[in-house]
């Protein structure tokens, strides 16, 4: 037992001793499987499990490609979102900023497979970070890609209701929707 002991306390200090290093090293020496990055994930939930990790390392994900063009990233990126919103309690995070933007990405990435969850998950995005202007505008743009003009306006003018920040995002978000434009944010406003 006590070599058990002494083993479980080595490994312990061996990752505590690489949180300090930095992500980009970090995340490329734990994962020898390039296609899964099952090495990184295990590495995040077994030390860190924080938003900003998961955040940090499904952004890096996402830059092996176009998911809008390739169907095995968007169902890997999809799993590992779906990995990610499963191993990080919203009563914990809901207040986190790279939480909430790993519920919208993932609402967006579904939608390019199923309108109907993306749906499902933007209500929890937004049911659980509330006070982020972004996830109601995020959810609100969905709406209208689906032609529900009448529902983004309402989402929006909730969000507006709930004081979701920044009260100017919400503010361009419904005077782009009542100028017909079909982007309610531009990249710059973003």
């Amino acid at each position: 037992i006590t070599s058990i002991m002494n083993r479980v306390r080595n490994l312990k200090n061996k990752y505590r001793s690489e949180e300090n290093i930095t992500d980009e090293f970090n995340y490329t020496k734990i994962s020898a499987d390039t296609t899964d990055n099952s090495g990184t994930v295990n590495q995040i939930m077994m030390t860190t499990n924080n938003p900003e990790d998961w955040l940090c390392f499904l952004l890096k994900l996402e830059k092996k490609g176009v998911p809008q063009m390739d169907v095995s990233l968007l169902n890997r990126l999809i799993g590992r979102y779906s990995q990610a919103v499963s191993a990080l309690p919203a009563e914990k995070y809901s207040q986190d900023e790279s939480y909430a933007r790993i519920l919208v990405r993932f609402a967006e990435l579904k939608a390019l497979q199923d309108p109907e969850e993306a749906r499902d998950q933007f209500h929890l995005a937004r049911l659980n970070c509330k006070k982020f202007a972004f996830v109601h505008v995020a959810f609100a743009q969905f709406e209208l890609s689906q032609e529900n003009e009448k529902k983004c306006k309402q989402i929006l003018q909730k969000a507006v209701e709930c004081s979701a920040v920044p009260l100017e995002l919400l503010e361009t978000a419904l005077q782009n929707l009542h100028l017909k434009k079909k982007q309610l944010l531009s990249d710059e406003e973003k």
